[in-house]
């Protein structure tokens, strides 16, 4: 989701685009398109082929549709890739980690690897390995350092490609748009923490999970750095001038988009709500409705 452009004006948005099943973005990166399009997928998850060998990494999954292994089996030819060598999770969303059992089905046992986190993991029985901050996994033609970047997801990875600098950012960086940060298992300070560890790594292009390649990686991370801060200004602007509730914050900031994506922008309003108020910059006390919030400056 893009919230990047003042109320007034047209927001981008990654709803509707096209982008294709499969594409080279770099001499060791071959995408091939998850298959699943949607409102808050864009186009659908990328999924990457990773390396210069016969066998190559696999950096997430989509979320197991079936037209997806078709369009993978496409690129591993493309890319001259004859097997998969592992599959790396960047996290444990259904629509990165829920391809995992088709492809283990049609392709027999493979080494899967993610950062766990008990929630998002309990539903699958294939067996994991344990990635975590720093963690190296390496194959013909490329290392992938993996950084620990919690915020829109609590076991969230990004990955250094090492030989281009080009950064895996999953979620947390998107091609087109900006991050949902889910009220429930969303933390703004951890996003924002993560972001300047990004930054730290001045990433020369930025491959995401959703949406098209970035070229000026560092610029990228940087966009999203102000955006969250303009966000934040926009929310203590907004209740200063006597808007509330989440609600009311989301049909003002997020007025130029469409109504469906208001329930997500709603939960990354509440995160910024949150951080405020952990930061005593804004207090809480119960609405009129049993599960609402009234929020107001300090």
């Amino acid at each position: 989701m893009a919230n990047t452009d003042p109320p007034s004006a047209s927001p981008a948005l990654m709803l509707g685009m096209q982008m294709p099943d499969l594409d080279r973005w770099s001499d060791r990166v071959v995408t091939a398109l998850g298959q699943n399009p949607g409102a808050f997928t864009g186009p659908g998850t990328n999924t990457y082929l990773i390396g210069t060998g016969e066998a190559r990494i696999l950096l997430d999954t989509g979320d197991g549709r079936a037209d997806y292994l078709p369009v993978l089996e496409r690129a591993m030819e493309f890319a001259g890739c004859q097997r998969l060598q592992e599959i790396v999770l960047t996290h444990g969303h259904p629509d990165h980690i829920g391809g995992v059992q088709s492809i283990l089905d049609r392709m027999g046992p493979l080494r899967v690897s993610k950062m766990p986190y008990p929630a998002f993991d309990a539903p699958y029985s294939f067996p994991m390995d344990e990635l975590a901050d720093d963690c190296v996994i390496e194959t013909q033609g490329a290392t992938l350092r993996g950084f620990h970047t919690p915020g829109h997801a609590p076991d969230h990875l990004c990955f250094l490609l090492e030989e281009e600098s080009g950064l895996f950012t999953g979620d947390n960086v998107l091609g087109v748009g900006t991050t949902v940060i889910p009220a429930e298992t969303g933390d703004l300070r951890d996003y924002l923490a993560s972001l300047e560890k990004l930054r730290a790594l001045e990433p020369a292009r930025i491959f995401p999970a959703h949406g098209p390649l970035v070229e000026n990686g560092g610029a990228k991370v940087q966009e999203y750095i102000d955006h969250r801060l303009k966000r934040e200004a926009q929310i203590l602007a907004e209740l200063k001038g006597g808007a509330d509730g989440v609600i009311a914050l989301v049909k003002i900031i997020y007025a130029a988009y469409p109504e469906s994506l208001h329930a997500a922008a709603g939960q990354s309003v509440t995160s910024h709500l949150r951080k405020l108020e952990a930061e005593g910059r804004v207090s809480s006390e119960p609405g009129e409705a049993s599960d609402s919030l009234r929020w107001r400056l300090h």
